[in-house]
Parts: structure tokens; C-alpha cells; sequence
């Protein structure tokens, strides 16, 4: 199978996504589809959308403009056979383990400048929030599950952005707590990394070069 029926079975993945309400899709429908922004998540889910918008979305998230373009700049290239059964990955939601889920989107929201896409429970005890095309998961615990753990610095995830240095200054102007400053590692990438409130460890990273 070639890379472009990839391309085809993530549009239908994304198609079946929003037909089921999964609402992290209804992030990445807003902010590629410009006919879908300035909507909520709940009025995307319910808006029409069918396998032409879901391959728009699938263009515009590879760079091109829509999926005609998309399939002519893949027909100029040598295409690569993959394994039929070959499962497509399309993205990862890392899991926090907060003690009180509002509390924890309120820092996230007002401290990191995020925002809550959702919560679940009465009361909540699962939520996400997302910034951009970060999504971070939060699932109540009584006790930190690391609470014990002495001296360790266990990060709970990495997110990679650009001009990195803009949102380190961003935050130290907004009185966030930091576990470790901006720096540059020796591999060339640049981090710095926050803590929040039940000391989970976000590192956020610029790639080297």
C-alpha cells in the first residue's frame, strides 16, 4: 500500500473521530479548517462534516492547500510501499495525575495558557486541556503517584514548539514556577521545564538546529 492510502485511511480515521464526538478531533478541525474557526468544540462536533473536509484537513496539516494539491505533490514524488496491516499513529495525549482537576486546569489555563476543552465527572475527575497542538490529559489521584519518590526528576511530558525563548519569558513574566530555567542541553536542544501544583514536571523544548 502506498503512502498516500495512509493519507486516505487518516482522513477516514479523522471522519469516524468526528461521527463518534471524540472531541480532541474537534481542536484539530478548528484550528486547520478556516471555514471552523471561531466555533466551539461542541458546535464543530455537531456542523456537517464529511470525507472531503476530513481530506482538507489532511492537506492542510501536510502543507498544502487542499487534497487535490496534496495528491499531485504526491504523484511528483516516488512513492514507498508500506505494510498493509501497518497501524498509522496520529498523535499522543500524555496522562497527569492531578489531585483536584479544577484547580489544575485553572493553573493551566491561567498560568500556562491553555484551555480546558473538557472535563468529566460531578464531580470531575478526568479532563484535557490543550494549547495549539499540546494536549495534556489530567486524571484525578488521591496521592500523586510519585509523591514518594525522593530526589527523581520524572517528567510527565515534552512538549516541542518553536521560539521557545518567547514562551520561557511569557511564563516567568506570568509568576510560573520553574523546575529547571531556559537552557541549551548538549545535544543543541534548548528546555526549560515547569512544575506544577502536584509537581508534575512539563519540559518544553525547541529542536536542535
Amino acid at each position: 500500500m502506498s503512502n498516500f492510502e495512509n493519507l486516505r485511511k487518516q482522513a477516514k480515521l479523522y471522519l469516524r473521530w468526528h461521527r463518534e464526538r471524540y472531541y480532541p478531533v474537534a481542536n484539530i478541525i478548528g484550528s486547520t479548517l478556516p471555514r471552523f474557526h471561531g466555533l466551539t468544540d461542541s458546535q464543530i462536533l455537531d456542523h456537517h462534516f464529511k470525507l472531503a473536509d476530513a481530506q482538507e484537513l489532511v492537506a492542510r496539516k501536510s502543507g498544502f492547500e487542499s487534497w487535490q494539491a496534496l495528491r499531485k505533490g504526491h504523484d511528483a514524488m516516488t512513492s514507498r510501499t508500506t505494510d498493509a496491516t501497518k497501524p498509522l499513529l496520529a498523535f499522543a495525549e500524555p496522562q497527569l495525575f492531578v489531585s483536584d482537576i479544577e484547580a489544575a486546569c485553572d493553573f493551566y489555563r491561567q498560568k500556562l495558557g491553555f484551555e480546558t476543552r473538557f472535563t468529566h465527572g460531578e464531580p470531575p475527575f478526568y479532563a484535557q486541556v490543550v494549547r495549539d497542538g499540546a494536549r495534556l490529559n489530567f486524571r484525578h489521584v488521591d496521592k500523586p503517584p510519585f509523591a514518594d519518590v525522593q530526589g527523581a526528576d520524572l517528567l510527565a511530558a515534552t512538549i516541542v514548539l518553536d521560539n521557545i525563548k518567547v514562551l520561557f519569558l511569557e511564563y516567568q513574566a506570568a509568576g510560573v514556577p520553574f523546575h529547571q530555567a531556559l537552557r541549551t542541553e548538549p545535544w543543541g536542544a534548548r528546555t526549560f521545564i515547569v512544575r506544577d501544583p502536584d509537581g508534575n514536571l512539563l519540559c518544553f523544548a525547541a529542536n536542535a538546529g
